[in-house]
């Protein structure tokens, strides 16, 4: 698309975000009108539209989808385990809403899960790629024929791991299924145990991934993942739960970097002994706001476990009050210290062409972190619905309405560059998945949470939730 005249509704979005009833303590859901609802849920059927439109006849969910042409788009070729995931996740979240029935939500996860146990794995997990169509294992990519060496990635398996427990919930014809491919998927494959000697070395914490084409467990990532507030946590949430990851492990992940390290700012706060670990309970200051930072300083980082893992009802004094304050701070990186007149920044399509990670570098830790370069998503507005609904809202009206960013027949564009007026030719399933599952949950609090409520997350992960006492 080309440039568009934004900058009066710029200006009166910003104005409708600034004078916003101010967030509170525990971020209770402003009442939902039959307005609201109504828009909710075009907006999710929308979203919902563009799942469908990215879903092979294989069954599983592609990358993404070029949806600026009057005709049907064509899913991409490759797929990953998180759009996968996604996928899953949003048919369940399209029949409790009602979008969809419950007979054709049995239909799409049994192809879904047949496709899915077809998928060639390692060490009971999946790989990173995909073809979308026909299951195989890509080793080029499609789009320029450059190689792709195989690789097993903690996090990806994650969001994977994620919708296939939401399926099993939803359909409990599915569990023995779901319960064989779990079997062998055991989290502790990623772990490197905690050494008190060598803390460097052994860190007690999950690998990026490995690429299995060399001897044992293969070839891994020269990092950990280290930061606790960033989606990878979610990996840790799962292995906790099942037991495969000792809980101690929790502990091991930074809410900063150390005072003295190379990172974005030097933290504030103390030490704390809990559960027999000495935890840096350290937080940075932004725009005089005390918060734990996340790694790049983008939304999707902090905020998309909590779709699923009910992480502020569990620690509203901790996780709930960083959630609440990371969201603020987007708002106003976006409206008063960049001045963009938008807000909502997350890894996303160039506008464009490509993908980058879009962020407040302020609140991330990474010294060369994730810039806002005027590119907003729509996909961080929906996270943020919990912590600022009217916020969210306006963000998104003026969105679609200043840069033409939403139709309905696939939802909003996946970014746009508020400084430009260009908006992205494509929808990406990891970020519409985000927006089915975050529409689901203000339609529904707790329709895709529910697997995550009970067994070792209620006895193992929540008991940690309760004991965090970030330094804010």
């Amino acid at each position: 698309m080309n440039r568009r005249s934004f900058l009066t509704a710029a200006a009166t979005t910003a104005a409708a975000v600034t004078t916003a009833t101010p967030l509170t303590a525990q971020a209770a859901p402003a009442s939902r009108s039959d307005s609201e609802r109504r828009l909710l849920r075009e907006w999710f059927t929308a979203t919902h539209r563009s799942m469908e439109a990215m879903t092979t006849e294989l069954g599983l969910a592609a990358d993404k989808i070029d949806v600026s042409g009057s005709g049907t788009p064509v899913p991409s070729a490759q797929t990953s385990p998180t759009n996968i995931g996604c996928g899953l996740w949003s048919t369940v979240a399209a029949a409790g809403l009602g979008v969809i029935s419950g007979t054709t939500m049995r239909h799409r996860l049994d192809r879904a899960l047949s496709a899915v146990e077809r998928l060639e794995r390692a060490h009971g997990f999946w790989f990173n790629w995909y073809d979308a169509h026909d299951g195989s294992l890509l080793t080029t990519w499609p789009e320029t024929g450059d190689p792709i060496r195989p690789f097993l990635s903690s996090v990806d398996n994650a969001w994977l791991v994620t919708g296939l427990r939401i399926a099993a919930h939803a359909d409990p014809s599915l569990r023995p299924r779901v319960a064989a491919l779990l079997a062998d998927a055991d989290w502790s494959y990623y772990y490197t145990p905690y050494d008190p000697a060598d803390p460097v070395a052994g860190p007690g914490q999950l690998r990026g991934g490995f690429w299995p084409d060399k001897p044992g467990k293969g070839e891994p990532t020269g990092h950990h993942y280290g930061a606790l507030n960033t989606e990878p946590r979610m990996a840790s949430y799962l292995g906790i739960a099942d037991g495969s990851l000792p809980t101690d492990h929790y502990w091991h992940l930074l809410r900063t970097l150390l005072p003295g390290a190379g990172q974005e700012q030097q933290p504030q706060g103390a030490y704390a002994d809990i559960d027999g670990v000495r935890v840096w309970e350290g937080h940075y200051t932004y725009r005089g706001r005390d918060l734990v930072p996340t790694w790049g300083g983008s939304m999707f980082e902090a905020l998309m476990v909590t779709l699923f893992v009910p992480e502020a009802e569990w620690s509203p004094h901790s996780w709930g009050i960083t959630h609440q304050r990371y969201v603020r701070s987007q708002i106003e990186h976006g409206l008063q210290e960049a001045g963009y007149g938008y807000w909502g920044f997350s890894p996303a399509s160039i506008p464009e062409g490509g993908y980058r990670e879009y962020g407040v570098d302020a609140i991330g830790m990474q010294e060369d972190g994730y810039n806002s370069l005027g590119v907003v998503t729509p996909h961080a507005n929906f996270l943020a619905l919990p912590q600022a609904p009217t916020e969210a809202l306006a963000n998104l009206r003026g969105i679609a309405r200043a840069f033409d960013a939403y139709d309905d027949r696939y939802g909003f564009r996946d970014s746009v560059d508020v400084t430009t007026g260009r908006v992205s030719d494509y929808v990406l399933a990891l970020d519409q998945g985000m927006i089915t599952a975050a529409l689901a949950q203000r339609l529904q609090p707790g329709l895709l949470q529910a697997p995550f409520r009970t067994g070792g997350f209620t006895s193992r992960v929540r008991p940690l939730l309760r004991k965090e006492r970030f330094s804010i």
